[in-house]
Parts: structure tokens; sequence; C-alpha cells
């Protein structure tokens, strides 16, 4: 047969539509999880200078030839922690999408 006929390998019968409630969840579960992440971003930009204005030390020690702790966070601790926190979100928010969204459902198992 012909795929689009009706038949029994038609694609149409395997595509499954999701409800506006499942998407409405999905979605308000995502926009959790991206303010969460948003606010751990933010903590770790806000932190940054207010250690550079309460520990002296953060600007005036040095750690690595004539580095301070605080170059070396700008320099390539605040790229790793930002790689770090956009890989745990881009996984968390597709794992949440897998469950909740598409997918073929088996009717025996129920809802």
């Amino acid at each position: 047969m012909i795929d689009g006929d009706g038949g029994p390998g038609d694609s149409e019968d395997l595509e499954t539509r999701d409800t506006p409630a499942e998407v409405d969840a999905a979605f308000r579960t995502l926009r959790r999880v991206a303010v969460g992440y948003f606010l751990v971003f933010l903590g770790v930009v806000a932190a940054f200078p207010l250690l550079s204005f309460t520990l002296d030390w953060w600007s005036e020690a040095r750690v690595l030839g004539d580095l301070s702790p605080g170059f070396l966070t700008a320099a390539i601790g605040l790229y790793a922690v930002f790689a770090v926190i956009g890989m745990a979100a881009a996984s968390l928010s597709s794992a949440v999408e897998a469950r909740m969204l598409g997918g073929p459902r088996d009717p025996e198992a129920g809802p």
C-alpha cells in the first residue's frame, strides 16, 4: 500500500498528538527550569563583584604568576561555570520535554 491512503503502513497511525493541557504543562515546567537556571546564572554573576568588594585578597593576592584569583575566575572560571550551567539546563529541558510530550503511548498501560 501507498503511505497516506489509510492503510496499515500509514505513518499517521504512529503519529502522536499532544493535548493542549499537556503542552501547557510542559511549557510551564520548562519555564520553571529556565527561571531556576537563570537565577543560578545571576547568582554566579552577582557573586563576582561582591567578592571583589568584600575580600581584599580576591584582587590583591597572586595565585598563578602575577594573576589574582579574581582575574583567573573572570578569565577562565566563569566560562567553565557558564558552560556547565548551559549543559545542565539543556539536558534537563530535553529530558523534561521528552518525558512530558510526544512518543507513542501504550493504550493498555493507561494514562
